[in-house]
């Protein structure tokens, strides 16, 4: 009880009790202030005053290794006293000593408060005053051996960056780096035999440098150099796997057109190669029957191919095969590999992977996922090098297996229904048809795809977007419209039957229809050039001429150069009414097609309109140069030459023309008055005489007859003064005869409109009297003339529709039309 008693009062001693004051004053205490901020009496404070004088305020203290932020120091009141800080609750302040035992600071330690903490220094716990840490000094060494590592790893680094550069395609900065990588290795290699044995020699580094060095000069096509460092490779015998690298230089060889000699190597580099690398030799026996090919060793390519099948069959392997018994005309061994071919194993299972066989809608999810991968991808690209390789194989061996075409095809067909691409019989029906049409067969073509009628929708499409094609050919619209129905019935997703039907409602004048078909098949293929094309067609037909540009301008950024294209751009631009913009497009279509007769006078007609006759000029010669038949170019050139008064030269351009139209007597008659005009008058005599022997009637010859013999005072004169009046008298006869035949004429339809009666013979001898010239002597002055002018085949063809003609690579088209064939409906 008295121990608790003793505790107790020293609980207490620490205890202040606040003083009972009665007196609620809201402003006392303001002027009570802590002795600790006393500064008035620090002169006389002689503790304080020895701290400052001495280094008595830093010696070390009991209180001193304690952290803490108050200082352990007692303080000093204005009378001189010392005593301890207390709290208010009288607990001993933070860092302060008690009976000889400091109180612990851990618990301002983490806040920043340290031992070492100066009186007067400002709050910092992150140390931001103290700025950033100095950088690290780089160790130096100046040792041979840093030296060597240091560079090697520059060689590692340029090495790297070489092939980077190549990667980038900036192939000359490539071989820069791998040139520099191959001299610092060489100074690398000078250093380390100073200081070290041989066998420290880093050979992996000098192995990637040279390798690389030559690599950069082959796709630099540098194949000398390329050559050289290989052999530097090859004849070390330190580099336990250089042989292998005899295949890149028969490569390189094989690039040369040296194929003896890549033969020669890739033999050496096949011996050297261990028969565990199967892949590797594979790939070599093929480049070597590739070779052999090259060479037309047939025998030795066979050979080699037939080894790759035994022991790895693959499609390029099989079908090189084929191609090596083809040349060589073996029918039976083509029989025998086109079979080796079509068994040759795929390992994808394409349909069966990406069925879903439940409901479950996380597997669905799943094969929805993975059907457009890169693996899938893969697959699709796999079966589809397959079936090229069957179908170029079967329409390569189809003639030359049986005795005919038709039953060589037959026997592929039956050969590929019993294999794993029975989907391929029906695209080689198709392709039949097709050869076919190339040997201009139409009725087996016909009668080919007319066998599809009965099949699938799918294979029914094309056949009758194939059928609706030929038959639009034929010029035969009513049946190219029922197959056009057919195949838009079977499939309403082709856009090549939705063309073929656009084109035969287009040929029979429903342009407006035509044009919501061809709308359809671009909705259900954008890519579909022909609906494209024809669609700007239908717009120029109905004078829809922003909408036709519209279709033309998308169409030429596809087909940048289509000569159709340009050449329906240069075309609404000219009806637009801007030269300037169509002489634009014109000499685009020109550096497509330089040698365009048609074009070239165009352009030669607009510099005219435009008022450049020198440009005009250019172009109605280059028009003339490669097509002097043209009446057009020909007659603008010799009214060319007979402005500007060279009127000889005009003489070959019209002689040329009187050749092409020898019954007209006009292009004569301006030979004649070109000698005229350049004081030839002798000449221009005869030739006048020549034309009056072939057109004795003619009025114009003869009035020049009269005016040259009387200038040259010839006897003549006075016979073709008489040969003149008579003529003029028949002329005047004669207009008179058709004068009076049209009023006839005229009367006989106002009578026979109103009565419908005579006899078929009266009508039909009305018609011979309207006739001009029936019963009278040629009319040189006939307004009718002519027309031995023709078309240039090669030029740009009327505006008309284009036919979704079948395309190589789809089921539904042809292959053997091109885009430029566009087919005029009649």
């Amino acid at each position: 009880m008295m121990s608790f008693n003793i505790v107790y009062r020293k609980m207490m001693q620490n205890v202040h009790l606040a003083p009972e004051n009665n007196d609620d004053d809201l402003y006392s205490g303001y002027n009570d202030y802590n002795p600790m901020f006393d500064t008035e009496d620090l002169e006389n404070d002689v503790a304080f005053q020895q701290a400052a004088r001495t280094s008595h305020g830093r010696r070390s203290s009991v209180t001193a290794k304690i952290h803490g932020t108050s200082s352990p120091r007692p303080l000093a009141t204005g009378f001189g006293s010392k005593a301890p800080l207390t709290s208010s609750m009288g607990r001993p302040m933070t860092g302060t000593i008690q009976d000889g035992v400091s109180r612990p600071m851990t618990a301002v330690q983490a806040a920043g408060y340290t031992k070492a903490a100066v009186r007067g220094s400002s709050f910092d716990p992150l140390g931001q005053a103290r700025g950033p840490a100095s950088p690290l000094e780089k160790k130096t060494s100046d040792s041979l051996e840093e030296k060597m590592r240091q560079l090697e790893k520059k060689v590692n680094e340029l090495v790297e960056e070489s092939c980077v550069a190549n990667s980038c395609g900036d192939l000359k900065l490539a071989l820069e780096k791998a040139k520099e990588a191959g001299r610092q290795e060489r100074e690398l290699l000078r250093q380390r035999e100073q200081i070290a044995p041989p066998e420290s020699i880093n050979l992996d580094l000098t192995y990637t440098v040279l390798l690389n060095l030559a690599s950069q000069y082959v796709a630099n096509e540098m194949y000398a150099e390329a050559l050289t460092t290989y052999q530097v490779i090859v004849k070390n015998k330190m580099f336990s796997n250089g042989g292998i690298l005899k295949v890149n230089m028969g490569n390189i060889y094989l690039k040369q057109r040296n194929y003896s000699k890549a033969i020669k190597f890739y033999r050496m580099a096949l011996d050297q190669i261990t028969s565990s690398h199967k892949q590797m030799r594979i790939k070599i026996m093929e480049n070597i029957g590739v070779a052999f090919i090259k060479t037309g060793q047939y025998i030795d390519a066979i050979s080699s191919f037939e080894e790759i099948m035994s022991i790895s069959p693959n499609l390029k392997a099989g079908f090189n095969l084929i191609l090596c018994y083809f040349a060589i005309g073996n029918g039976e061994q083509m029989k025998k590999a086109f079979k080796n071919l079509i068994e040759v194993p795929l390992e994808v299972d394409y349909e069966d992977k990406y069925i879903s066989l439940n409901d479950d809608l996380h597997t669905n999810l799943l094969i929805e996922a993975i059907k457009n991968d890169s693996l899938s991808q893969i697959e699709r690209d796999r079966k589809s090098l397959a079936e090229e390789y069957i179908m170029t194989a079967a329409k390569l061996i189809a003639p030359a297996i049986e005795t005919s075409f038709a039953v060589g095809y037959d026997w592929c067909v039956d050969a590929v229904k019993a294999s794993h691409y029975v989907e391929l019989a029906n695209d080689l029906e198709i392709n039949k048809a097709t050869t076919y049409l190339r040997q201009q067969n139409f009725n087996q073509a016909l009668e080919t795809l007319k066998m599809f009628e009965k099949k699938d929708s799918r294979v029914k499409s094309a056949a009758a977007t194939n059928l609706s094609f030929l038959y639009y050919l034929g010029n035969e619209l009513e049946q190219a419209t029922n197959y056009a129905d057919l195949a838009v019935n079977s499939d309403r997703y082709n856009p090549a039957a939705l063309t073929n039907k656009g084109n035969t409602i287009f040929a029979n004048g429903d342009c407006e229809k035509a044009a919501e078909f061809y709308k359809e098949a671009l909705r259900n293929d954008s890519l579909c050039t022909e609906a494209l094309y024809n669609l700007g067609l239908a717009y120029k037909k109905l004078n829809r001429i922003d909408e036709a540009l519209d279709c033309f301008l998308k169409l030429h950024a596809i087909l940048p150069n289509s000569a159709q294209v340009l050449y329906q751009l240069a075309s609404i631009y000219q009806i637009m009414e801007d030269p300037n913009q169509a002489i634009e497009w014109l000499l685009q279509l020109i550096s497509v097609v330089p040698t365009d007769p048609h074009v070239l006078s165009k352009l030669g007609n607009l510099y005219d309109t435009e008022g450049d006759k020198s440009q005009a000029f250019h172009y109605y010669c280059e028009s003339y140069r490669y097509f002097p038949s043209n009446i057009e170019v020909i007659e603008w050139l010799g009214a060319y030459y007979i402005d500007t008064q060279f009127c000889e030269k005009a003489i070959e351009y019209f002689e040329r023309a009187a050749l092409i139209l020898p019954t007209q007597v006009k292009w004569q008659l301006m030979v004649a008055s070109c000698y005229r005009r350049s004081g030839n008058y002798q000449k221009a005599l005869e030739k006048y005489k020549v034309i009056h022997r072939k057109f004795p009637d003619n009025v114009e010859c003869l009035r020049f007859l009269v005016r040259l013999c009387t200038d040259m005072g010839l006897k003549e004169v006075q016979e073709y003064i008489t040969k003149l009046k008579k003529a003029e008298k028949l002329k005047e006869i004669r207009e008179q005869r058709i004068k009076s035949g049209r009023e006839g004429s005229a009367r006989s339809r106002k009578e026979g409109s109103a009565d419908s009666g005579g006899t078929k013979g009266e009508k039909l001898s009305a018609k011979l009297k309207a006739l001009p010239g029936t019963n009278e002597p040629y009319e040189s002055s006939s307004s009718k003339e002519i027309d031995a002018s023709y078309a240039d085949p090669l030029g740009p063809q009327p505006e008309r529709p284009k036919t979704a003609a079948r395309k190589r690579t789809e089921e539904d088209d042809f292959a053997d039309e091109e885009l430029g064939e566009d087919l005029l409906p009649e």
